[in-house]
């Protein structure tokens, strides 16, 4: 909660940064097309809600789910311990070849920094996970995230279809984006 999950997703889809973002109640679903040399992949992401009362939801968001974006503040090593819980569970019960990636986001406050660059680095190296540092307010790494995911989906699974979705109430097989963070 108050990862700035959302604000990610804004500034990815539609170039936008509130500074006061109001609380995602349950799940938000955005859409994005990002031509890349490898593919045309369509992301569709739910962007689901940090507080504790939501988690149960959480699982018919990232079954089946291609990637996953688990989000932490630097500012906050609680965000950061919560990520890790999220992290540990997509381990448990996502898609054994999901693409996860550890967000470290808010950059822009380094002065407020409780959880450093290379502690993230290491967790996600343990974990075999992709790791950025980002900042939804002024955009550092934002496009690169997506981008980035793209690519590295592009190459897992060339001969699947180039629709990447969260979640899907058909059998469709598209790529999914799940966001997720404590």
């Amino acid at each position: 909660m108050g990862t700035g999950k959302t604000s990610l997703v804004l500034r990815f889809v539609k170039g936008q940064f509130f500074e006061f973002q109001e609380s995602t109640i349950g799940a938000a679903f955005f859409t994005q097309v990002l031509s890349i040399n490898e593919a045309t992949i369509k992301f569709d992401i739910w962007d689901t809600a940090g507080q504790e009362r939501y988690h149960s939801l959480a699982p018919m968001y990232y079954r089946g789910a291609a990637a996953a974006v688990v989000v932490y503040d630097i500012t906050s090593m609680d965000s950061f311990v919560r990520a890790k819980k999220w992290v540990q569970e997509l381990q448990r019960q996502g898609n054994p070849k999901l693409l996860m990636v550890l967000v470290a986001n808010k950059a822009d406050l380094e002065a407020k920094r409780a959880v450093e660059n290379e502690e993230g680095e290491q967790y996600a190296k343990e974990n075999g996970l992709m790791f950025l540092e980002t900042s939804a307010k002024t955009a550092q790494n934002v496009n690169e995230l997506f981008y980035e995911i793209a690519k590295r989906l592009a190459k897992i699974c060339p001969s699947r279809p180039t629709g990447m979705r969260l979640q899907s109430r058909s059998q469709e097989r598209r790529r999914r984006l799940f966001c997720c963070s404590g």
